[in-house]
């Protein structure tokens, strides 16, 4: 969440794979609240953008069962493709509310006219959640191995110099 406060390239932020991550790792509600809390508090202090933020929001949720859905068992390939299904679930949804304002023409001229300007962000979600997700992936899975190894008693083995 602090990295939404950090400069960063629009939409390179960790918070769709947090999503991704919550969704597969965390029990029942919390897979849902977690994500959607970090985005409500950090729009606290960054600002609303309503009404898109509707759009944004259930983005999240679906980010979050996506995670629930495909990466209970979760491998490098499982990872990446949640990571694009995410990225991509994230623009038609966000795209198509800022469609419905009043930005454009609601025509399908207009639906077309958001989602091509919305092309060089849709980049930068796809590779933010690649990145995000392979190291929230990668520090759990991580940790686990460390905490089995430590559970039976195996330690690392000792440099000598």
């Amino acid at each position: 969440m602090l990295l939404r406060f950090a400069p960063h390239a629009p939409n390179f932020q960790p918070l769709d794979a947090v999503a991704l991550f919550g969704g597969a790792v965390l029990p029942g509600a919390w897979a849902f609240v977690v994500p959607l809390g970090a985005i409500v508090l950090s729009d606290l202090v960054l600002g609303f953008v309503a009404p898109v933020m509707l759009w944004v929001y259930a983005s999240y949720v679906l980010m979050a069962a996506i995670g629930r859905l495909g990466l209970r068992r979760h491998s490098t390939t499982r990872i990446a493709g949640a990571a694009l299904v995410s990225a991509i679930v994230f623009y038609l949804v966000t795209d198509f509310g800022e469609w419905l304002g009043p930005l454009y023409p609601h025509t399908l001229s207009g639906l077309a006219a958001s989602y091509i300007a919305a092309i060089p962000f849709l980049r930068n979600s796809v590779l933010s959640d690649l990145a995000y997700a392979f190291v929230f992936f990668g520090i759990y899975d991580a940790a686990r191995v460390a905490a089995r190894r430590r559970a039976a008693g195996v330690t690392a083995p000792q440099r000598t110099t």
